[in-house]
């Protein structure tokens, strides 16, 4: 823990000023993280724990400040034009504050990933090698206007043993360093040293684009945000990138989907947020179901006046029904099978079979969320084996790829790479390896 006078009083001074940050300041910032990071790695699983639960405590008596700082950032989005389902993105409530102090519990609840044997094996020589899970060691990530990362990312890393540097997007800075100061006073208070945690207020490209070149004090880069940021952090940055993805996710429905199963998964995945990359943003409907399963769906979906773009074999199916408003329904082009809408959008395919719907699937998918709604065992085994996606699901909302879902705790982004993590990634995925090896005198 860190005991030094003053530690608190720095807690303002992080984050570096205003306008573009130069690369020595950039690479300052890399040094405190990385003297951090060692000393964290120092600390017992009972006092990370204590941090974690004095810092949630925090954010619950600092909601004032952290809503104050919210509604700037709200204003200025309105102002901006930004699209309905991201200003939802960006919205801080007092239920949300609760349930981002909560995520911060949640993950001290969890079991430490650090120092884990997972492997032991014995030579004929006597060495005694131990494969053990070890902290990657600094965490830079590049995330846009979701302030709720800012805390569910420093609390998966410092629980990980890992120091952490943010990259906020312009539209919630003033959300992520109410956050961010909440928090790094937090763990001054209860001793340990708050660079484990840093925010980059600069808001410039030429800051981030030094930021993803920061060899030598970044050990791996997580974006964080639509697919142009992602792929923007991909073809840019000089250090390790995992990659999370966008989510244009499909539910398909069989030709032996239950509506009474198919209406309120589908409902769910479209509407509960439909500024969350886990939302579904497109149908696959097999032909002989379109009156008797698309035609209820769409009514529903129509109650939040979802538009709808949908291939002419299902628009023509669509329009017959008198209780879906015209106004509601489109003609789909290419581009809609491809696109994440983020808003109250949803474009529909007509396929013949299941193979033909795992192939159209594949095709536009972002490798995200799929699902499946049948009641055929054998359609939906095909389905979860031949989908190339993170997370499959059968007879399920798509919605619940979350970290906290799948029981992690809070998560630090989906990642729909197939190197080093899949899919929600919690704690262990914050995590490496090494080998110790036990010798006696040995030697080669």
């Amino acid at each position: 823990m860190n005991d030094e006078p003053g530690a608190a009083a720095e807690t303002a001074a992080l984050f570096g000023k205003e306008g573009i940050m130069t690369e020595e300041e950039l690479r300052e910032l890399g040094r405190k993280a990385r003297a951090a990071s060692y000393k964290l790695a120092g600390l017992s699983e009972e006092q990370k724990n204590a941090v974690l639960c004095h810092a949630a405590d925090a954010l619950e008596v600092h909601t004032g400040e952290i809503l104050a700082a919210n509604a700037e950032d709200l204003k200025n989005a309105a102002a901006n034009g930004m699209l309905a389902g991201l200003q939802d993105r960006l919205r801080l409530t007092e239920d949300r504050i609760r349930g981002m102090a909560q995520a911060v519990r949640d993950v001290a609840a969890l079991p430490d990933p650090t120092g884990r044997v997972l492997e032991t094996i014995e030579r004929p020589n006597g060495l005694k090698i131990c494969k053990v899970s070890v902290p990657i060691g600094v965490i830079g990530i590049i995330y846009e206007a979701r302030p709720n990362v800012t805390s569910d990312a420093w609390s998966l890393c410092f629980k990980s043993s890992n120091a952490v540097i943010l990259k906020g997007g312009s539209d919630a800075i003033h959300s992520n360093l109410a956050v961010t100061n909440v928090l790094r006073g937090a763990i001054a208070e209860a001793g340990a040293d708050p660079d484990v945690l840093a925010l980059i207020s600069a808001t410039d490209h030429e800051t981030t684009d030094r930021f993803m070149r920061l060899n030598g004090y970044i050990d791996v880069l997580i974006p964080r945000g639509s697919g142009r940021l992602i792929q923007a952090v991909i073809r840019n940055a000089s250090v390790p990138v995992i990659e999370t993805g966008a989510g244009n996710c499909h539910i398909y429905l069989d030709e032996t989907a239950d509506p009474a199963k198919a209406v309120p998964i589908v409902l769910n995945a479209k509407t509960q947020r439909i500024g969350v990359c886990n939302a579904c943003e497109s149908l696959v409907v097999h032909r002989s179901v379109l009156g008797s399963v698309l035609v209820p769906v769409v009514q529903k979906l129509s109650e939040k006046n979802v538009q709808v773009y949908a291939d002419p074999e299902a628009l023509a199916v669509l329009r017959g029904a008198e209780e879906i408003p015209a106004a509601l329904l489109h003609e789909a082009s290419e581009a809609d099978f491809g696109t994440e809408y983020l808003d109250y959008k949803i474009s529909v395919k007509t396929v013949g079979s299941v193979e033909e719907a795992i192939a159209h699937i594949n095709h536009y998918s972002t490798k995200h969320s799929e699902s499946i709604i049948t009641e055929t065992k054998e359609n939906a085994e095909k389905f979860l084996n031949g989908i190339d996606s993170a997370c499959v699901y059968w007879n399920a909302s798509t919605r619940f790829t979350d970290g906290g879902c799948f029981g992690f705790g809070a998560e630090i982004g989906i990642s729909t790479a197939k190197l080093h993590a899949r899919g929600p990634m919690g704690l262990r995925e914050l995590t490496t390896y090494k080998y110790k090896i036990y010798g006696n005198g040995q030697i080669r």
